[in-house]
């Protein structure tokens, strides 16, 4: 999950943004004008930023040559704009943006943009300060098992494995009870009722059980589905599907 700072003042491209980065699982701060903008990062560092160019206050290319001259531009940012021409994206690369997305900005484009944004801060070297020490190498050489027990979960040598019962000694009631046949057998839906409901019922269960593995991210479950990410979002919201709790889960 990285933090992500949303920069526009239109309130709807500001939410729109917001609920998509949200639902790939990232914390996103909003702000409306360049003001909000540089309150929000002298409180934290981001991850990386969505600038708009035009703004009424400060316009984003402003505000981008700020951070660059202060020494706080230690983020990837994306500029964005409608009506930008390439002399003010030339401009923005050349002081330090990252990339440049065009209004109205289309779902595929903005999901590269932030992946690759996110890859090139992730593989920029941490500071020496902030490098974890070296696990000592004695700590390579342990190899006793280790089981959780006790009231507190503490990890404790694991005990001598016993020898493998024979068949003989396995309780007789385990084969006793009869395995479930029918079509019910192995799932839980309730196949007496319409077709639609109980296909919407499957498709609600099947979405949600590949959120919640794929811990919430949109991106990896519309690969797994096969299905585009547009229709994947229409399909999630017409079955009911609650985002915010896949990723809790």
């Amino acid at each position: 999950m990285a933090n992500i700072l949303v920069v526009d003042d239109e309130l709807g491209i500001r939410d729109l943004l917001s609920e998509i980065l949200n639902d790939e699982g990232h914390s996103v701060d909003l702000a409306e004008n360049a003001t909000q903008a540089r309150t929000a990062r002298a409180a934290q560092g981001y991850d990386l930023v969505l600038l708009d160019i035009w703004m009424p206050d400060t316009d984003g290319v402003s505000l981008l040559k700020e951070w660059a001259t202060a020494g706080t531009l230690t983020m990837p940012v994306i500029m964005m704009s409608g009506h930008a021409t390439i002399d003010t994206a030339v401009e923005a690369t050349r002081i330090g943006a990252f990339s440049f997305l065009e209004k109205p900005i289309t779902l595929q484009k903005l999901l590269k943009a932030v992946e690759q944004g996110l890859a090139r801060n992730a593989n920029q070297p941490p500071p020496a300060a902030a490098q974890a020490p070296a696990a000592p190498a004695m700590a390579q050489t342990v190899a006793v098992p280790m089981q959780y027990g006790g009231d507190h979960g503490s990890p404790s040598p694991a005990a001598p494995t016993a020898p493998p019962a024979s068949p003989a000694a396995a309780p007789a009631t385990a084969a006793a009870a009869p395995e479930p046949t029918g079509p019910q057998a192995r799932q839980g839906f309730d196949l007496d009722r319409p077709l639609r409901e109980a296909r919407d019922g499957f498709e609600k269960a099947y979405f949600e059980f590949h959120l919640a593995r794929e811990g919430g991210s949109m991106t990896r479950v519309a690969e797994k589905t096969g299905l585009e990410r547009t229709h994947l979002y229409r399909k999630l919201r017409q079955l009911g599907v609650d985002l915010g709790r896949s990723k809790r889960a």
